[in-house]
């Protein structure tokens, strides 16, 4: 008895001293298999051992994997549901049906919580009584400590700790169970993904890939309102954003509706750049714009911050080489009301810069003065090449510097797998400029992308040194003439 872990006092039971006393060795080895749930009835109390064979049951009442799905299920491509039925056997306690309540207040930590499992259910033997079932981590050896049995004696329950036959289904495991008991024992288990609308965007592993497709459903069906789940078979394309993908499960439909701080979006998801993780950042710079300013987005996507800041009642400038995000920023202005407010463009980043950037800086700096209170920023998310386009900035005016409280303010992203992430990219920074940043830019670090690469964000007004070509004296000057 020791063995299976089974407390002293079971041994005073009147069944075992029969057994014992008649010197049956079969009768007490049965009563050892009933104790240890090897022979256990649907519901077994230890003064009314029934016994059945039910080679599906398991009881261990140290085993972690208590809540596992089966081990037939290892190795499973094609999900089959049926396949993960099992029944373990749980401690249970027998209540009065009128004070069940009072009893699951009273011993609530010690109470089955496993979401989708009832706690409480009807007791076969009796309709006045209910079987409250019991957390057997939580009961180790179905036994139930001092406290417990105190709160029992004082709602006059019998102590008496039953065990009860739990069937487990498919539902009532987590997506994480069902992965961990299908892919190879010590594997990686993603069971995370980024959620569009409708659609799971997942990131799986080579060594997940033949299980692709079973991943794709658990998902799907262990999270309400997703409908597609699909995994990206390439890296980024740098000149569109976008990426290949497979749908592993589900409809193919990937036109999708979001909603990020508050505000609609709709986009083809397979065709078009959207990321849920940078809603904060989207947020944190649309903070930081007053009402009056311009906000100029050279790599705008569908418009999280175009769409927000004309919201703002900003004045808003939003391009995007991408022909399906052009087409996509104009439905969302139109959906948000705020297609008046934006001027849209499908320019290359550069051109867009030095047409209408500079021909909109050309005529609005000039006038702006010291105590002007509206500000320029220019947005450049483009992580992957944004920094090289900072070039473009160097003597993109020509005349005499505006104001220095005037000059635009530039919020560009990048990627760094530098052990000193915020110092390399403002190297960088420095380098496509031409000139030092030393006390006159900051860096924010946005998240962490993978491993060793981060994703951050350096933020400083174009030094005026940069952004203005001062025209030369002589410059525009008749010269005399030469007899």
């Amino acid at each position: 008895l020791w063995r299976f872990g089974y407390s002293a006092r079971l041994l005073k039971t009147n069944h075992f001293r029969t057994a014992a006393s008649n010197s049956s060795f079969p009768a007490v080895w049965m009563l050892l298999a009933q104790y240890s749930g090897r022979i256990p009835g649907p519901f077994v109390v230890a003064k009314k051992p029934t016994f059945s064979t039910m080679p599906e049951t398991v009881e261990d009442k140290a085993d972690p994997e208590l809540y596992s799905p089966h081990p037939r299920v290892r190795g499973m491509t094609l999900l089959n549901r049926e396949a993960f039925k099992r029944t373990v056997v749980v401690p249970a306690v027998k209540v009065k049906k009128e004070i069940v309540n009072s009893l699951l207040k009273s011993l609530k930590q010690s109470v089955l919580q496993r979401p989708g499992l009832k706690r409480v259910v009807e007791d076969p033997e009796d309709e006045d009584s209910r079987l409250v079932i019991l957390d057997p981590h939580k009961v180790p050896g179905f036994s139930l400590g001092e406290s417990e049995q105190q709160v029992l004696k004082q709602l006059s329950v019998d102590p008496e700790v039953s065990r009860y036959n739990l069937e487990l289904t498919y539902e009532n495991f987590k997506s994480e169970e069902i992965l961990r008991a299908v892919l190879p024992e010590g594997q990686e288990v993603t069971s995370g993904f980024s959620r569009v609308g409708h659609i799971a965007h997942l990131n799986l592993r080579d060594h997940q890939l033949p299980y692709r497709h079973l991943i794709g459903q658990v998902i799907i069906d262990k999270n309400p309102g997703i409908t597609c789940a699909v995994n990206k078979t390439s890296i980024i394309d740098s000149t569109y954003r976008n990426f290949e993908m497979e749908v592993l499960a589900g409809e193919s439909n990937l036109v999708t509706k979001v909603k990020e701080n508050n505000i609609a979006y709709e986009l083809d998801f397979s065709k078009v750049y959207w990321n849920p993780r940078l809603s904060t950042e989207h947020g944190r710079i649309v903070e930081l714009l007053k009402p009056g300013d311009v906000l100029i987005d050279v790599f705008a996507g569908i418009g999280p911050f175009a769409i927000p800041a004309a919201k703002k009642k900003c004045r808003v400038f939003a391009n995007d080489l991408n022909p399906e995000s052009y087409s996509w920023l104009l439905h969302n202005c139109r959906l948000n009301k705020v297609d008046t407010k934006v001027r849209a463009f499908n320019m290359d980043g550069r051109e867009f810069l030095r047409g209408p950037v500079r021909e909109e800086l050309s005529k609005e700096l000039p006038l702006m003065k010291e105590e002007q209170k509206n500000a320029f920023h220019i947005v450049m998310n483009l992580p992957a090449l944004a920094v090289e386009f900072l070039d473009v900035f160097r003597h993109l005016l020509v005349g005499e510097p505006c104001s220095a409280a005037a000059l635009p303010t530039v919020h560009c992203y990048g990627f760094s797998k530098h052990e000193d992430a915020a110092k390399d990219i403002q190297e960088r920074a420095e380098a496509s400029l031409g000139t030092s940043l030393d006390g006159r830019c900051s860096t924010y670090l946005v998240r962490n992308v993978a491993p060793n690469k981060e994703m951050l964000c350096i933020s400083f007004q174009v030094p005026a040194d940069v952004l203005y070509k001062r025209p030369c004296p002589d410059e525009g000057k008749e010269q005399p003439s030469r007899v």
